[in-house]
């Protein structure tokens, strides 16, 4: 299985650039789109049939199917930037795949079964090969998936950031909700599909206000039913959205704007991988899956299912079938992004990318289009964040009614929001740069086996990750310029070598030192 997985599959992939792309590159232009749909249903297919599936040889196998569909696809773009991203992918699933399958022997070597369902546990038995398939999976998935599973086999944020101190989870819990609620995120919403709307309706102060009330408003009396949400965005919502979504793609791939993707800029030239992950601290996506599992639990357990493990399952679950849809989005939207930087270069946003490129594609139609699909989708994720926040804090101050929380959040948002997209985004990028590194440290540190020996290891870790993010994102007489002099603060990665330093610090503390 390591070789066919690790070195056979990429024959397919070798053969499509070497011999079908060199031989007939005028087929390989004119039939290409087929190919593209087709190997878009297989990535999709593989990704949801991994999902289902409880043997683990057939997880890794399904999920190899959609991984090299993600291969042909880069490769029928046609284009070097896809051609070098294929190369990449095929030699990391190679990689990751092959690790797989020689941990999954290794597991079946020692408890004679495959079967998912009767593994339960098994970090307790074998600490250090659970810990090597954690790590493989981190190759495999996206923070936000592993944010809702992280929170889903702790018991909610509180007890996962418990594992700190008490008071850390107090206040972090308190900072993540503020984030991705009234301060930062739930503004953004308003903003981000006003800005779509604009060239529709116009963009002057006075109307963008009338939005946003109208907007809040809306969200508002949506989101006073929490338990509701899996009917009306779920069911009704969400499907619109990932069809508009389609619509722009499709149009994308059978009249392309551009014959290649425009030029990076410098920061993405040099170092892609890395800016890509700083970038993304914007979409605030990590932080909000530490808070979509109690939606997500709460959701599940509407449905008449009390059962605490059978609920937990479901959101992991839940949480694997949202980055499988995460990660088709965001292919395509980078697909689509990248040709609209070749067609119209210097756009400030996303946002206007994404306009400039519906109006090139479907005229007046296309920003028709734009804006239905950002109302939607920046409505949908409202709503969740209103009912995330307001139930946190109706928890933490259950004297308030839930919906006079959720009243002042939305009208709170509704002030922020209209200082405009480009201003919040000047505002969160400092605070979250403080906050995201602490998230992610916090994430890995929970797939640690028993927690509960590893209270040195997660206060060391957190505090030192804490100071140097803080110190970087923030200016600290004194201890900024130290810190920011760290190797890799410079890429915005400073915060590892303080995180890998208090890792060592908690696993050598003596067994009396980390009692007390």
């Amino acid at each position: 299985s390591m070789l066919h997985a690790g070195v056979l599959m990429k024959l397919g992939g070798y053969g499509c650039f070497r011999i079908a792309m060199y031989l007939m590159p005028e087929a390989a232009n004119e039939l290409s789109w087929i190919f593209l749909i087709l190997t878009g249903i297989s990535v999709v297919y593989g990704a949801f049939s991994a999902c289902v599936q409880t043997d683990l040889k057939y997880i890794n196998a399904y999920s190899s199917v959609s991984h090299c569909g993600l291969v042909l696809f880069a490769i029928l773009m046609l284009n070097q930037t896809a051609a070098t991203g294929a190369i990449l992918q095929m030699l990391s699933h190679g990689l990751m795949t092959a690790l797989f399958f020689a941990l999954i022997g290794m597991i079946y070597g020692r408890t004679h079964t495959r079967d998912v369902r009767e593994l339960a546990g098994l970090m307790k038995i074998m600490p250090f090969l659970s810990v090597c398939y954690v790590i493989a999976g981190l190759a495999n998935l996206g923070l936000p998936v592993i944010g809702v599973i992280a929170v889903a086999r702790a018991g909610g944020l509180s007890e996962l950031a418990g594992r700190v101190h008490p008071r850390f989870a107090q206040i972090f819990a308190l900072l993540v909700y503020l984030s991705i609620g009234p301060c930062l995120a739930i503004p953004r919403t308003a903003s981000t599909s006003f800005q779509m709307l604009a060239p529709l309706i116009g963009g002057d102060a006075m109307r963008q206000l009338i939005y946003s009330i109208m907007f809040f408003a809306a969200a508002f009396f949506v989101a006073l039913h929490p338990e509701k949400l899996t009917s009306w965005l779920g069911r009704i919502l969400c499907p619109t959205l990932i069809v508009l979504i389609f619509v722009l793609f499709f149009g994308c791939l059978f009249h392309p704007v551009a014959e290649h993707y425009g030029v990076p800029t410098a920061a993405y030239a040099s170092l892609p991988g890395l800016t890509g992950i700083l970038n993304g601290y914007q979409t605030m996506d990590t932080l909000a899956a530490l808070n979509f599992g109690a939606v997500i639990a709460l959701n599940i357990r509407d449905y008449g299912i009390e059962d605490e493990q059978q609920v937990r399952r479901s959101t992991i679950r839940a949480g694997w079938i949202a980055g499988a849809m995460l990660l088709l989005v965001y292919a395509m939207l980078t697909h689509v992004g990248a040709l609209s930087g070749a067609a119209w270069p210097g756009g400030s946003t996303g946002a206007d990318t994404l306009s400039n490129i519906a109006r090139g594609l479907f005229g007046p139609v296309g920003q028709v289009l734009l804006a239905a699909i950002f109302v939607i989708a920046c409505f949908n994720t409202c709503v969740g964040l209103i009912a995330c926040v307001g139930q946190y804090f109706h928890e933490l101050l259950p004297r308030i009614p839930y919906p006079a929380i959720a009243a002042f959040f939305a009208a709170a948002s509704m002030i922020i929001s209209n200082i405009g997209l480009e201003g919040i985004i000047r505002l969160s990028t400092p605070v979250l740069n403080a906050i995201y590194p602490v998230a992610i440290v916090l994430i890995v540190l929970s797939f640690l086996p028993k927690p509960e020996k590893h209270g040195a290891v997660y206060r060391f870790c957190i505090a030192f990750t804490a100071v140097q993010s803080i110190a970087a994102a923030f200016p600290i007489p004194v201890l900024s310029p130290l810190l920011r002099a760290l190797p890799l603060n410079a890429l915005g990665f400073g915060w590892l070598i303080p995180a890998a330093v208090g890792l060592l610090i908690g696993l050598l503390l003596p067994k009396k030192t980390e009692k007390a």
